[in-house]
């Protein structure tokens, strides 16, 4: 009885062995297989965290380039609103000369006779002499529109000419402007109505009634196209429009002038506004 027990106590005993050396065996191999799959497991994380590293790097090399690109851009409308700049001071030091000048001229004219600034004396059987340059002459030779040379004005004429001229030198416009309409009504083709045209445009002009403005403009053009006022009169129906936002038709009427007063000083003007208009739409 004691030698069956024993016997089965020993193959209960071989039995746990052999489990318990297939279990030695079979430990390290689980724990192998589980360190092969850890190392996999990092191995992709690695990759992944280089993947991101890539891309934040492609990120940040493109972020760099747009700032580039901004820094570019900014310079490029730094210099532009410089060169703006500068036009815009070349103009107002060209109005400032170009007033001084028919401030001396009125003040020339005045301490001699009642002829208006720019003006030679014109006699009853006389045109008025050529001046010296038309362009800035408020009162030169004309012609009207039918190709009849105007009459000089008579001693009525002149002095209310020189009235409303004077009286758009003093900066008063309103005065002026019905002085040179009521020049206009009573003495409609003398030597001085184109000019009457014209200052009576400008009068307009400076207080921003652009559309009568532009009105008188082409009136000169339409009834003295041969006056020596015709050019700076292009010139301003050009600017009118541009300031009613008439931006190709001012273009246009530009253009016009450099192509038929090229040698004039309206024509320079004409370029420079024109120049001035392409930096505009470049810096928009």
């Amino acid at each position: 009885m004691k030698s069956a027990l024993a016997k089965r106590f020993s193959a209960r005993l071989g039995m746990a062995g052999a489990f318990a050396s297939a279990m030695l065996v079979a430990v390290p191999a689980l724990a192998q297989n589980s360190r092969l799959s850890l190392a996999d497991r990092v191995s992709r994380l690695e990759q992944q965290a280089q993947a991101q590293n890539q891309g934040g790097t492609s990120l940040v090399n493109q972020v760099q380039q747009l700032q580039a690109q901004v820094q570019q851009l900014q310079g490029q409308v730094e210099e532009l609103q410089h060169a703006l700049q500068q036009l815009e001071e070349k103009n107002k030091a060209q109005y400032i000369d170009l007033d001084s000048r028919l401030g001396r001229l009125e003040g020339n004219g005045a301490g001699t006779n009642s002829t208006p600034a720019g003006s030679a004396p014109a006699s009853a059987g006389s045109a008025a002499a050529t001046p010296a340059n038309p362009a800035q002459s408020p009162a030169g030779t004309a012609a009207s529109g039918s190709g009849t040379p105007a009459s000089a004005p008579d001693g009525n004429a002149q002095a209310a000419y020189d009235a409303a001229f004077q009286a758009l030198r003093g900066g008063d416009y309103a005065q002026a402007s019905r002085g040179f309409r009521s020049f206009i009504q009573q003495y409609p083709d003398t030597t001085l109505t184109p000019n009457a045209w014209y200052w009576l445009g400008e009068s307009y002009y400076v207080t921003m009634n652009y559309p009568v403005a532009l009105e008188a403009f082409q009136r000169l053009l339409s009834q003295f196209p041969q006056s020596e006022k015709a050019p700076d009169a292009l010139l301003k129906v050009g600017y009118s429009q541009l300031e009613l936002k008439q931006t190709d038709a001012g273009k246009a009427t530009l253009q016009q002038v450099t192509s038929k007063y090229p040698t004039s000083r309206a024509a320079s003007l004409a370029q420079e506004r024109l120049r001035r208009l392409q930096l505009q739409s470049a810096i928009r």
